[in-house]
């Protein structure tokens, strides 16, 4: 199922400026925290949070940057291959465990330089470039951006909610996780990734999303393996979206009730419920 990613000249330059943004404004949200030790999840508190951003950058400026010092965690390499978007919550756990600084003022400075290197070293690249990801999965140049962007939409969401400060998740930041990462990695290839118990069907379900921030996409599970559908598809399920009301639900922030109430996601179609056993294989961990 590996094709080749197709990312335009306006994609690659929203995704630079939205990391550089998005950078911004996370850092300045965790600044103005004042106890970083409270917790955001049920899990994770400020400082973590903060953490597992770091190791985000970090990773991607190893993979642009072979002289870039490697994350200090024994078997990590050796271990993501393998990963799940099921038993990825163990690679995080790992993270933690390994990267015991809770101090965000070196946290802090530790990421910007990160992302200050992923952008001047891509600036140059090509924004097609095929990179190995998490499950064997490979994802475009513009892919990692459009993740990690949603990784500080998501996760600054968490740390505003908990905190009772604002936050800005403008759509066009958060259409990148589902136009250029999601889709990136359909097309090139998303490897054990999406593995799961689900029984394969024969009969295809096609799903078609809509958003005003991004070109329409028609994507289709069959026998288990999603896929860029054929031009011309008849679609059993249309979904129109907006960019941060969809990546807050898939991540399970907000239910898929709520999101539906209010306005933030809405199926139409023929066969509108086939969207659920779509979306047990196109799934994210939440």
């Amino acid at each position: 199922m590996a094709a080749t990613a197709t990312v335009n000249p306006q994609q690659w330059r929203a995704a630079q400026e939205a990391l550089a943004a998005a950078t911004d404004r996370f850092a300045r949200l965790v600044e103005s925290v004042d106890r970083p030790q409270s917790m955001v999840t049920a899990h994770w508190s400020v400082a973590d949070t903060v953490v597992h951003l770091v190791s985000v950058a970090w990773w991607y400026a190893t993979k642009l940057d072979p002289e870039h010092p490697p994350l200090p965690i024994p078997g990590l390499d050796a271990r993501l291959p393998t990963v799940t978007v099921d038993t990825i919550e163990g690679v995080n756990d790992l993270v933690l465990a390994h990267l015991t600084e809770r101090d965000p003022a070196p946290l802090l400075a530790q990421f910007r330089a990160d992302v200050a290197k992923i952008l001047s070293i891509a600036a140059d690249r090509d924004p097609d470039e095929l990179l190995p990801w998490f499950g064997d999965a490979r994802a475009p140049l513009a892919g990692l951006f459009g993740h990690l962007v949603n990784e500080l939409l998501v996760h600054g969401w968490d740390i505003a909610r908990a905190t009772g400060r604002p936050w800005e998740m403008p759509g066009r930041e958060a259409v990148l996780f589902f136009e250029v990462f999601l889709v990136g990695v359909v097309r090139a290839g998303y490897g054990r990734l999406l593995d799961n118990d689900e029984p394969p069907r024969e009969r295809p379900i096609t799903v078609e999303f809509r958003s005003a921030y991004c070109a329409d996409i028609t994507l289709v599970l069959h026998r288990g393996l999603v896929s860029i559908a054929a031009p011309g598809a008849r679609p059993d399920v249309r979904v129109r979206f907006d960019p941060a009301a969809l990546n807050l639900m898939l991540f399970g922030r907000v239910s898929r009730v709520r999101t539906a109430l209010t306005g933030g996601v809405s199926i139409r179609g023929r066969r509108p419920w086939l969207l659920f056993p779509f979306l047990r294989v196109l799934r994210t961990p939440s």
